[in-house]
């Protein structure tokens, strides 16, 4: 989509880090704002801070593992501005720890927002983005949805299936002939609060594992991973490479270019039958 202004942006997420990022950037482009998230207040204060730029925002609470918050936010959308243009299902949580130790509740929170959450996006919107005749959907995977993490593997799960989700519904518009626009947005380190992700556990999976004794659970990060992160790329250049790919309809947003070393190294590993082998270097910064 070339011209963006008057047009309408749905993010979720959208109450900090990227999502808040995107929210910021496409109302500068002239976009009114539908800004989906799980957290009230935060939401309320990220909401005032976009439309201070002058521009249309609908703050809406919404939980994106549930199909039924994903379909409301979609209603409260068309409700009030009648079309939706560019959809970010953003939404994302991380927890830590290995695989076989962390709890089945930690899997299925993980899974419910960084999957189910896009899932539910798709479903919900794209519709309405063929209804229109025009349309761009961008799906927040991970680098981790192209090179697994150790002591990730439920958040590196739910990003490679984002990426295979988000590839397969490109050859879907592209084979079906729909002008729907599809890109995989593929961050590095990024300063956000991932790694504080647990405090929007949901009370329906019960006590929180954090809760329980254990500081890698539910969103905690080993100080090492904070220290990543707090020295990661600013959010507001993802989402300017984000526009960038909306505009110029890209399906691949890698942030860190850097890290296709790894990317390269780890599908040349498959198709020589070579057992995998970690490369740390240009994944995790001070690491060769």
């Amino acid at each position: 989509m070339k011209d963006l202004a008057g047009k309408v942006a749905v993010v979720t997420g959208a109450a900090s880090g990227i999502g808040l990022e995107m929210c910021r950037t496409f109302a500068a482009q002239g976009m009114k704002i539908v800004m989906g998230d799980v957290e009230p207040s935060a939401l309320e204060a990220a909401a005032a801070s976009v439309a201070e730029r002058g521009t249309e925002v609908l703050p809406v609470i919404c939980d994106v593992a549930l199909a039924r918050s994903v379909d409301d936010l979609a209603q409260a959308c068309l409700d009030r501005f009648g079309a939706a243009h560019l959809v970010c299902n953003n939404a994302g949580v991380a927890s830590a720890g290995f695989a076989w130790e962390q709890p089945l509740a930690e899997w299925e929170w993980v899974i419910g927002v960084n999957l189910w959450g896009v899932v539910n996006g798709v479903r919900a919107f794209v519709p309405t983005l063929l209804a229109q005749g025009e349309g761009h959907i961008v799906n927040t995977a991970s680098m981790a949805g192209l090179v697994p993490l150790p002591a990730s593997a439920p958040y590196t799960v739910s990003k490679h299936a984002v990426v295979g989700l988000t590839e397969s519904l490109f050859f879907e518009m592209k084979l079906s002939g729909k002008p729907i626009g599809v890109s995989v947005l593929c961050p590095g380190w990024v300063n956000t609060r991932i790694g504080e992700a647990g405090r929007n556990w949901p009370d329906r999976l019960g006590p929180n594992p954090a809760a329980e004794g254990d500081p890698a659970a539910s969103g905690g990060s080993p100080s090492l991973m904070k220290d990543i992160l707090s020295q990661g790329m600013d959010p507001a250049a993802v989402a300017a490479m984000v526009l960038d790919a909306v505009v110029n309809d890209k399906f691949w947003i890698l942030t860190h270019p850097e890290m296709g070393k790894a990317v390269l190294e780890r599908y040349q590993r498959a198709v020589e039958g070579r057992n995998p082998e970690f490369v740390f270097g240009g994944l995790v910064p001070g690491f060769d």
